[in-house]
């Protein structure tokens, strides 16, 4: 009778071992297909930003070379930097416009203080409108502006040799940019606010 006693509790702690071990098997796989899972939405995710990245970037050189002309000088007017209010749509636009302004910058000819200089401005300006993104949609216009009135004039000065003064080259390198990123800009971000997450995704 002991001894039955014994074989019965061996082959209870046999069961109990058995069903531990296929909980633990199970819940391993579960947590490796959730890992794996996570890992495809996070590959996807980072697909989709260097795509949306890339296609900003391809449009504002684009622009920049279209309007040559006008992108460049004392009085300026850049078309492509309607393309500055992005960052309230996705964070894709923050390096996006950055490659983008180096990019047109290079292949236009402009000076290497310019493609450096007017980057560093972009970029600046792009962070900032990310962050104001979701204060006031208005308000995303308001660094690109400011990051370009207060560095081209430097640029315009030092690299170019451009003989007007700073108060005057702010005034006008601003008032371009206040048309093209505060009036074209806010069109386009009003134009395209309806369709953003069919464009750009949730959460991007």
């Amino acid at each position: 009778k002991g001894r039955r006693s014994v074989a019965i509790l061996w082959i209870c702690d046999r069961r109990f071992t058995v069903s531990h071990f296929s909980s633990s098997v199970f819940e391993t796989f579960h947590t490796l297909n959730k890992t794996k899972g996570e890992l495809m939405h996070f590959q996807d995710q980072k697909t989709k930003m260097i795509t949306q990245a890339a296609l900003i970037a391809a449009v504002y050189v684009a622009l920049v070379l279209i309007f040559k002309p006008i992108s460049f000088g004392a009085i300026q007017f850049r078309i492509a930097e309607a393309l500055c209010i992005l960052p309230f749509f996705s964070f894709a636009a923050v390096p996006g416009l950055a490659v983008g302004c180096l990019l047109g910058n290079f292949f236009s000819g402009a000076a290497m203080p310019d493609v450096i200089f007017g980057t560093l401005a972009t970029l600046i300006a792009a962070i900032l409108s990310y962050q104001l993104r979701n204060k006031n949609k208005f308000l995303v216009c308001v660094p690109p502006i400011l990051a370009n009135a207060i560095i081209v004039p430097f640029v315009l000065q030092y690299a170019y040799g451009v003989p007007d003064s700073y108060p005057f080259l702010f005034a006008t390198v601003g008032l371009g940019e206040v048309i093209a990123v505060g009036v074209l800009g806010n069109v386009l971000l009003l134009a395209l606010e309806g369709r953003k997450e069919g464009l750009f995704g949730a959460g991007v």
